[in-house]
């Protein structure tokens, strides 16, 4: 093998690695919302506003459910009774609603008086702010009041 090769052969494999690295577990993690076009799963709603979706990952299979709302995703993991529902490997993934990045919704903090588009009212931070509330508060607050 002659330098030039063995140059062509290490770069093909650098760029091989590289790609390999760069690709998302697609049974993990939140997935792509298309925007104006995904539904809620709960109220079927078109998911539009990218400060207030949420999304569950769960069950045997790692299936994608998404809501425009944290609480049409709280809710129908309760309506559904599905054993894994409160399995800690189950991912909830919500938007900050700032910056439009996804969050751990266990480990996101969580404002009141928000307009939402199913009039929840919870936005999500990564960092807490004055009068913030942990998950658990926000779920038991939403789950609380009904709907």
């Amino acid at each position: 093998m002659n330098r030039r090769e063995l140059l062509l052969g290490c770069a093909a494999a650098q760029a091989l690695w590289l790609i390999g690295c760069s690709k998302k577990d697609p049974d993990h993690g939140p997935s792509k919302i298309h925007w104006d076009r995904d539904t809620c799963v709960r109220c079927r709603m078109i998911i539009s506003d990218r400060h207030y979706a949420a999304q569950i990952r769960g069950g045997e299979k790692h299936k994608i459910y998404k809501f425009d709302d944290i609480g049409c995703a709280l809710f129908w993991l309760k309506e559904q009774n599905i054993p894994w529902a409160d399995d800690p490997n189950t991912e909830i993934w919500v938007t900050d609603y700032k910056t439009g990045e996804w969050l751990d919704a266990r480990s996101a903090h969580y404002v009141t008086g928000k307009t939402t588009p199913m009039l929840y009212g919870y936005g999500a931070l990564r960092e807490p702010v004055t009068n913030s509330a942990d998950f658990q508060t926000m779920k038991a607050a939403i789950l609380a009041k009904g709907r």
